[in-house]
């Protein structure tokens, strides 16, 4: 199995050359050559497996020589041997043929464990095996800081700094990501919001001199194994709703794409998805872009489901390059064009997307609603993300076919927004019941890159 950028012009790679690389050097992100098809007959064999069982047979196939099967299977059960919940990623009936997946039984609360838990062992394997350090950074809205700090925590051959927009995360998500004591885990708060962080980021893997000097690796959603790891519960979900022989559908609340590409990677393996139905809060520009075939950021409003307030979506640059027949050169335009303030989309390459994804939005008084709403109806709380899933879910759904709604957090990981909504106040775990009391180390920065790279460089050196 090897890898190209959907950019065309970096080197092929292999499973670990492109996960320990995270962006390619042409700036483009790293797909399979091939997506791996499952027979009919190889999903219903997945009905009745643990989890565990599941994810290996699912990924198995993008993995190629990096690693036996026994050390793949060992490195799977430790990424998910600290969640909460035995099934791992359980479903919640809501409705008729209305289902909630619940995604926040890891370690940090949020759908990010799923990818992140499995990347930090499979890092720490091919660290230990090649005797490399490298230098990780990360940009997030609140969610994949926190599960990525979590991750690599104490790792001995990693050194970790996330990017976090000052201000625009809940207080949950930013403890999580600056009381951890570890020294080789930095917390920096930027001036800005996501996208700026996003942008530092990707502007340190095309500083070569940089990246190359401090070996920078990445974990944002732009590396393949993020992704890969988010394939494994539509096919656990979909089976256990009858797959592969009923399809369904699922609506995912999301900002950079990751979480809903994955979703189409499933189904390009032969998952029978009706629908992959994006939701988004307010800052809408995926469901403007569906809609209109124009993709042009015009500015982030802050909202109540702050890890969706992102107009620059990363992720989807890989449906581009799916909609643009593997056009790699089209791609790159498309990309050149957005840095001068947007681009449109081709007839035919909008056709495309909307054969693969439906869209709708949920606002703010919608949010909270839903919130209200559900509580009284079912029994559950939700987050705010969710909410805004379950509020499109609900417009989207057809007769007859299932519709699998994503919860990408705990309620507990908003509990402001989820106590505006209902008056319940949602208590954290009991395991992390003292986070509101433990210290905090975090550095304040400006959104500066020269200023983040000589931090980066000055502390990997002590």
């Amino acid at each position: 199995m090897q890898y190209i950028s959907t950019r065309g012009t970096a080197p092929v790679l292999t499973f670990e050359q492109a996960m320990l690389t995270g962006l390619a050097r042409d700036g483009g992100l790293y797909l399979p050559e091939t997506i791996p098809m499952m027979s009919a007959d190889d999903i219903r064999a997945l009905g009745g497996l643990s989890y565990e069982e599941a994810a290996f047979r699912i990924m198995r196939p993008y993995i190629g020589a990096t690693f036996t099967d026994t050390a793949f299977q060992d490195i799977i059960a430790r990424a998910y041997a600290g969640f909460g919940h035995a099934a791992r990623a359980p479903l919640v009936q809501l409705d008729s043929n209305h289902h909630l997946l619940e995604l926040f039984h890891g370690p940090t609360l949020a759908f990010k464990d799923f990818a992140m838990q499995l990347i930090g062992q499979l890092f720490q394997a091919a660290l230990a095996r090649s005797g490399d350090r490298v230098t990780i950074v990360g940009a997030t809205s609140g969610d994949t800081g926190s599960a990525a700090i979590e991750a690599f925590r104490g790792l001995d051959a990693v050194d970790v700094f996330i990017l976090y927009p000052h201000g625009r995360v809940s207080e949950v998500q930013r403890r999580q990501m600056t009381t951890p004591v570890e020294s080789n885990v930095h917390a920096l708060a930027i001036d800005g919001h996501f996208d700026d962080a996003q942008a530092r980021v990707k502007d340190m893997f095309n500083d070569f001199a940089f990246r190359d000097g401090v070996r920078l690796a990445g974990v944002n959603s732009i590396n393949w194994a993020r992704v890969l790891a988010q394939v494994v519960y539509y096919f656990t979900s979909a089976v256990s709703l009858g797959a592969p022989d009923r399809a369904v559908s699922f609506t995912v609340p999301t900002g950079n794409f990751g979480d809903i590409f994955a979703g189409y990677i499933a189904k390009r393996m032969g998952l029978p998805i009706d629908r992959l139905v994006v939701a988004t809060n307010h800052n809408d520009i995926l469901h403007r872009c569906l809609s209109g075939g124009e993709y042009r950021p015009d500015g982030v409003i802050p909202s109540i489901s702050p890890s969706m307030d992102i107009q620059v979506s990363s992720n989807f640059e890989r449906a581009l390059f799916y909609a643009y027949n593997q056009d790699g050169a089209a791609v790159a335009q498309l990309m050149d064009e957005l840095k001068a303030g947007g681009f449109s989309v081709s007839q035919g390459a909008l056709q495309a997307l909307r054969e693969a994804f439906d869209s709708g939005r949920c606002g703010e008084d919608e949010t909270s609603a839903t919130i209200g709403r559900t509580l009284k109806a079912t029994g559950e709380l939700l987050c705010p993300h969710t909410a805004v899933g379950v509020h499109v879910a609900e417009k989207m759904r057809q007769r007859g076919v299932p519709m699998i709604t994503l919860a990408t957090a705990h309620p507990a990981k908003f509990p402001d927004a989820v106590e505006a909504a209902t008056g319940v106040r949602p208590p954290l775990p009991p395991r992390m019941a003292d986070l509101y009391d433990r210290p905090e180390r975090v550095t304040r920065i400006g959104n500066d890159l020269a200023a983040i790279e000589s931090l980066i460089r000055e502390r990997i050196a002590n």
